[in-house]
């Protein structure tokens, strides 16, 4: 009686780690592939065949000529997809302070003239770290910086951030926002066929 128990519950063992750790990861996986390939393989963005980022993981930008992302509190280092995670740092933390502070100055530095307010997504990092977006009041406080240093209008930057935005999801969820990566993509290819910078 002992052996048929253990022969069946071995069975069963064997047969529900093929159906559930082989045939259905395997079945989901092909119906993800077949309906939503250019998601289930990461949101990846191709520019000439070279795989530029996602459009689901934020990077650092730092060059006056290109929009900035939102800090990133991830470690070891910034923008890290393996290690998401907030600074987990209150308004009254030194550390946090001292962040938004450098940030600003950044900001302040690389655009002098811009006596608009700050908007708070640009000097504080996002709950995952990972975020791609910025608000649209984020995108266009840096609209007159990255005009100035690509050589082209406030309304031609302005009519790409307006392209790039994304509205509410469902029309009622989150708020208006622009993906940084895709943005600054059509900034270099606006550039490319323009000549400019």
């Amino acid at each position: 009686m002992f052996f048929k128990h253990l022969v069946t519950s071995i069975l069963a063992l064997l047969l529900l780690t093929v159906l559930t750790g082989l045939a259905y990861p395997l079945l989901v996986t092909g119906i993800a592939q077949l309906a939503f390939p250019g998601k289930a393989n990461g949101s990846l963005l191709k520019r000439e065949g070279r795989t530029v980022g996602s459009e689901l993981i934020g990077q650092p930008f730092s060059d006056a000529k290109y929009f900035w992302s939102r800090l990133s509190a991830t470690s070891p280092f910034p923008y890290n997809a393996g290690s998401s995670s907030g600074s987990n740092t209150g308004p009254t933390n030194p550390a946090l302070l001292d962040e938004v502070n450098g940030r600003i100055a950044d900001l302040k530095k690389a655009d002098s003239v811009n006596v608009l307010p700050i908007p708070v997504d640009l000097v504080t990092s996002s709950g995952s770290g990972l975020d791609p977006h910025i608000s649209a009041a984020a995108a266009a406080y840096q609209v007159p910086r990255v005009a100035r240093n690509r050589g082209l209008s406030e309304d031609q930057v302005r009519a790409l951030v307006e392209a790039s935005t994304v509205g509410r999801t469902l029309g009622i969820l989150g708020e208006p926002r622009v993906n940084v990566l895709t943005l600054n993509l059509a900034l270099d290819e606006s550039a490319a066929n323009t000549g400019g910078k």
